[in-house]
């Protein structure tokens, strides 16, 4: 599962892959905005990306596309 996260003044988006479902990953970010404090999520690797729900911009959760390699004709 890939989520981007767009914080506040800042020029590039952060990027997480995730192995969580896309409804678990909505109800992390629901319970962080309803909370007022921070947005936690763990990526695949064990990174943990923590963000002040009050710089947040926008979520955006989408499932990972596998990337063309070579030649291929769309």
């Amino acid at each position: 599962m890939e989520v981007k996260i767009g914080v506040q003044y800042a020029p590039r988006e952060l990027v997480v892959e995730s192995a969580q479902s896309p409804a678990e990953i909505e109800q992390i970010v629901t319970d962080a905005i309803a909370g007022d404090g921070t947005l936690s999520l763990t990526d695949e690797k064990g990174r943990r990306i923590i963000v002040p729900v009050s710089k947040l911009a926008y979520v955006e959760i989408a499932e990972a596309a596998p990337r063309a390699v070579g030649f291929t004709v769309r």
